[in-house]
């Protein structure tokens, strides 16, 4: 449970959240991080990263109590049954949407069912300084005390839930018995009015909400490798979806470390073209078909109105610069950030990114206008002019360098315009673009290649490795690319996991969306028994609930970095995709196992 100074292990974290935002729940009934009302805004609860003034909510016995925690079937709504020598009690917590969908303002609810004797429990809501800024205070209204914070208002409903409004926070005491329901919700807005419905209303869209999820679980269609598995992967995925743009948040989360020494924290709140771009692949994986559209108009939407820029905010407006806040960080393992670096760089990457799934967007049957067919033409072009540029590469490191993967993607960026071009769906450039990607083949075969190694490096010039290069699909599913996969597992392997690149071991934990592409790679090159091996072995590393972390401890498997994290459970579909793909290609009927 939780160390001495309240910080929680990052792998007993649920996350719930309703198309806007997300809020992270431990299994002693903590809510930790809550941005109200959207992913990206100051976080009213932020006690993950600021234990003393970051804020949260509370919801648990008075007495010593043991817990289970699961998700309901098919949704992304947590249970939590509490146990006290005198009885128990199920607290249900729904980031609730409404009859048409998403709600026009936040609504958490927390429904408190007895189950048998009885049960005190202790409620509080009490926000924090949003990381650095403003602290909150408690105002009356003609309705009763609300709360403000920042920019957002709160308010408080129950129903027999004893409300007692003190300076900064709201608290109260639940009382419970066999078979009966109560119940404490927090409303909340940012720059507009706050809606105050009453607290049975709050109580019936938790039953709507969880059919609302049961429904997508539903509707999605996929029985390959690991369903429930890959299920959870993508419910994880829904989480990050900004419902009112349609773009991806790469994270829910700002600033968990990926280094227990410090200095390698990011805010991941934000909307990358690569993250979404490989999103929608995962999501078309197990059927969804709503959301992908939506994704692929936001993408498009984003390279309109910016051009091939790294991340925007999830409005869609880019967001340049980062700042350190005060807050101390997760375990006291700063800094906590807000915005992020990688703003302004140049990552090539994103080239292939894009039109890999506007390719695969296409060969499912879709069409894409002429607008955007003349602005993928004029895109591929600038990959053209671009890919012999230095770039920051996948990594968005510091250094720019010729990184392989960044070629390859290029590489990949071009087949896919000749396809396109090919299908009549953008404008015939074809003769230019045929000519530069066997200019970048031959760069990559001659300069990026290693053959005393047996391997493609991490860049140019280098013995060093990457286990990006294990995203080269299309471009080598031969004895190189196999001989490469041998090479990185030796090199930066560590059992199942894998580090990213040379010396990262020194650095950080393990990147887990690696591994997944380590077994994607090991199916293309027919190696395919080892990649379901390795699969299995990786899920084993979840949470108890499923989800899964951006990096884990190599020594102790602890999850490090942001969470939930959206790059590891899309990779986590696609390596099984990839499994079944295999399996089809040699003739098997169903699943891998």
């Amino acid at each position: 449970m939780r160390d001495a100074d309240g910080y929680l292990p990052l792998r007993e974290y649920g996350a719930i959240g309703d198309g806007r935002t997300v809020a992270l729940v431990g299994p002693d009934g903590r809510i930790d991080w809550w941005p109200v009302p959207d992913l990206d805004c100051p976080p009213a609860f932020a006690a993950m990263v600021d234990e003393r003034n970051g804020g949260r909510l509370e919801l648990a016995p008075d007495a010593p109590f043991t817990t289970e925690q699961r998700y309901l079937p098919g949704t992304n709504v947590l249970e939590t049954v509490f146990r006290t020598a005198e009885g128990s009690v199920r607290v249900t917590d729904s980031l609730n949407s409404g009859v048409a969908g998403r709600l026009p303002w936040t609504e958490l609810a927390r429904r408190i069912d007895g189950l048998s004797g009885t049960v005190r429990l202790r409620w509080r809501v009490a926000p924090g300084l949003q990381l650095d800024g403003s602290g909150p205070w408690v105002a009356d209204s003609p309705s009763g005390p609300i709360l403000r914070s920042g920019q957002a208002t709160l308010g408080v409903r129950g129903i027999e839930h004893g409300a007692v409004a003190g300076d900064r926070e709201i608290t109260g005491v639940v009382v419970t018995r066999a078979g009966h329901r109560q119940l404490v919700a927090v409303v909340a807005t940012a720059g507009e009015p706050l809606n105050l419905p009453p607290a049975t209303d709050i109580d019936r869209r938790v039953d709507l909400s969880i059919d609302s999820w049961t429904r997508w679980t539903d509707s999605c269609d996929y029985d390959g490798r690991q369903a429930e598995v890959v299920l959870r992967s993508a419910l994880a995925l829904k989480l990050l979806i900004y419902s009112p743009t349609g773009a991806i948040a790469a994270a829910a989360t700002t600033s968990l470390p990926e280094s227990l020494a410090g200095g390698k924290n990011w805010d991941y709140r934000y909307a990358w073209v690569r993250d979404a771009a490989h999103t929608i692949r995962a999501l078309g994986v197990v059927g969804v078909k709503e959301e992908v559209h939506a994704a692929v108009s936001w993408l498009l939407n984003t390279l309109r109105a910016h051009g091939p820029h790294v991340f925007t905010r999830l409005s869609g407006e880019v967001k340049d610069g980062h700042r350190e806040t005060r807050s101390p960080g997760w375990r006291g393992i700063g800094p906590v950030i807000v915005g992020n670096r990688a703003a302004q760089q140049l990552q090539l990457g994103m080239f292939g990114d894009v039109f890999d799934v506007l390719r695969v967007y296409v060969d499912e049957g879709h069409v894409l206008d002429p607008a955007t067919g003349s602005m993928l033409a004029d895109l591929a072009d600038l990959c053209c002019d671009q890919w012999r540029s230095r770039d920051a590469g996948i990594w968005e490191l510091q250094e720019e360098r010729h990184y392989t993967s960044s070629k390859i993607q290029c590489w990949q960026a071009l087949g896919c315009a000749i396809h396109l071009a090919d299908l009549g769906q953008i404008p015939d450039r074809r003769q230019r673009w045929r000519l530069e990607q066997q200019d970048i083949a031959e760069f990559i075969h001659t300069r990026c290649w290693n053959p005393d190694l047996g391997a493609y490096t991490w860049y140019q010039g280098t013995d060093g490795l990457d286990a990006s290069v294990l995203l080269a699909k299309d471009f080598d599913d031969g004895p190189r690319m196999s001989s490469t996969i041998d090479v990185i597992r030796e090199r930066l392997g560590t059992g199942p996991l894998l580090h990213r690149y040379t010396g990262a071991d020194a650095e950080e934990g393990a990147f887990v969306a690696c591994s997944f592409w380590m077994v994607s790679a090991l199916a293309r090159v027919g190696r395919v028994s080892e990649a379901a091996a390795l699969f299995d072995e990786i899920v084993e590393l979840a949470s108890p609930l499923g989800l899964l972390s951006e990096m884990i401890a190599t020594d102790d498997g602890q999850f490090l970095g942001n969470l939930p994290q959206g790059l590891t459970h899309l990779a986590l579909i696609l390596a099984a995709d990839a499994l079944d793909r295999a399996a089809r290609d040699a003739g098997g009927a169903g699943p891998t196992g």
